[in-house]
């Protein structure tokens, strides 16, 4: 399944860059005052905000009129990424408002320059990573096309050339309103890359669901798996909601996540203070808006299992899976997903759900059997500028040398594992 949804340019500024040996960087990425951003007017002039200066407020009325649901872009979660997240921080934005008193904020682009993100010195933004693998930025659904066109244009004014958008719902509501807006000045969006990932029709009956997904067959060899591991304990699968109840399921989360492959690996979220403080700030932020729950199954006492799972308007995203590798062979994230799966088909407020799991996720998309596009997008900002065929091709060479690195290191860690 693909999801579809719903929906100028200003005058040619000039491009300003500073030099650093061989490094061209847009200059004004971060170079305004750091006042309230309740004074609209800040984030108009030719200089990009910092992120920080948000009004957080603000942004919450945005993303509860958002065209196009994203929990990565809500601003508990990524105002906590960008403070406390090593190497995320520091981010600036791009800031469309409506001429109105108070001022009303209709579009929002977490942003970083193309050489912080990439280390390619060409004068273009990147959209800020928000460590969910999802950059849908929150457009206003009554007013897309206008935030878009301010939002190009506050672009233009910093000198950038393009705006990259990172992990971008290709078929969905922004995309559209980004390319309608794009249409009259005679441009059109690029896809960089793009893929294919699993998500959930969520209006569906979960058990009739998971027999088409599954199979007979399956279903009952995983049901096996459930009776030996309830020899253990009887097997309880649990939402933690409430603030309260979400700090404390997210301990053992971080805990089961440190204990498995990620702790081996040094990529589990509490193997780093950083990383570990943010998400403790934005999954209490978040479960304090009902906006984070934690889902955990249980053997007895025993945690097994444990995943974070954010929400925005009617969808839902699967952010992190932990699991209890003792017992493995008992199919503990799997149970967990099933478990999860009946839950958010059985919730009238949500209709779907992104697994925000690679492409080729060997759990994920044999359960979720919908699909979702996703993709690296160039926007360019003016029409037949040489400046941004540099820049796709930059990104495209980026691209193909990564697809090799990849290649290589599964072929190490297939050989690594048949010793």
């Amino acid at each position: 399944m693909t999801w579809l949804g719903n929906g100028a340019a200003g005058a040619r500024s000039p491009t300003r860059f500073r030099g650093d040996g061989d490094v061209a960087e847009i200059t004004d990425i971060a170079g305004v005052d750091r006042a309230s951003a309740r004074n609209a007017a800040a984030s108009r002039g030719d200089a990009l905000a910092p992120l920080a200066a948000v009004n957080s407020s603000l942004w919450r009325d945005l993303a509860g009129r958002a065209i196009e649901p994203n929990g990565y872009y809500l601003p508990g979660w990524e105002l906590a990424v960008n403070a406390l997240a090593p190497g995320r921080g520091g981010a600036s934005m791009l800031a469309a408002w409506r001429d109105a008193s108070p001022p009303r904020l209709i579009g929002l682009v977490p942003v970083v320059s193309l050489w912080r993100a990439y280390r390619i010195p060409l004068p273009a933004l990147v959209s800020a990573h928000p460590y969910g693998t999802l950059c849908t930025p929150p457009l206003d659904r009554d007013l897309a096309g206008d935030a878009v066109a301010r939002l190009l244009q506050q672009a233009r004014q910093a000198g950038a050339r393009a705006l990259i958008l990172r992990d971008m719902s290709l078929d969905g509501a922004a995309m559209k309103a980004i390319s309608d807006a794009l249409r009259p000045i005679g441009l059109r969006p690029r896809v960089l890359q793009s893929g294919l990932r699993a998500c959930l029709d969520a209006t569906r009956d979960g058990d009739q669901l998971l027999h088409d997904a599954l199979g007979a067959r399956k279903l009952k060899d995983l049901r096996r798996q459930r009776g030996r591991l309830a020899e253990h304990g009887a097997v309880a699968f649990g939402v933690a909601r409430t603030r309260d109840d979400v700090s404390a399921a997210l301990e053992v989360f971080l805990t089961l996540e440190a204990s498995g492959w990620k702790g081996r690996r040094g990529t589990a979220l509490i193997q780093r203070d950083g990383d570990a403080s943010f998400i403790r700030r934005a999954a209490v932020a978040l479960a304090a808006a009902g906006q984070c729950e934690i889902v955990t199954l249980r053997a007895g006492d025993t945690p097994v299992a444990a995943a974070i799972v954010l929400r925005h308007q009617h969808r839902a995203f699967y952010f992190k899976l932990g699991i209890d590798e003792r017992f493995a062979k008992f199919s503990p994230g799997v149970q967990l997903t099933l478990d999860l799966t009946r839950q958010l088909c059985a919730d009238p407020a949500i209709t779907s759900a992104d697994s925000t799991a690679s492409p080729d996720h060997p759990m994920i998309n044999p359960i979720w059997r919908g699909r979702l596009a996703i993709g690296d997008v160039l926007i360019p900002l003016r029409p037949n500028d040489p400046v941004v065929w540099l820049i796709q091709a930059a990104m495209i060479l980026r691209h193909s040398g990564l697809g090799l690195v990849r290649r290589v290191v599964r072929l190490v860690r297939g050989r690594q594992r048949k010793r």
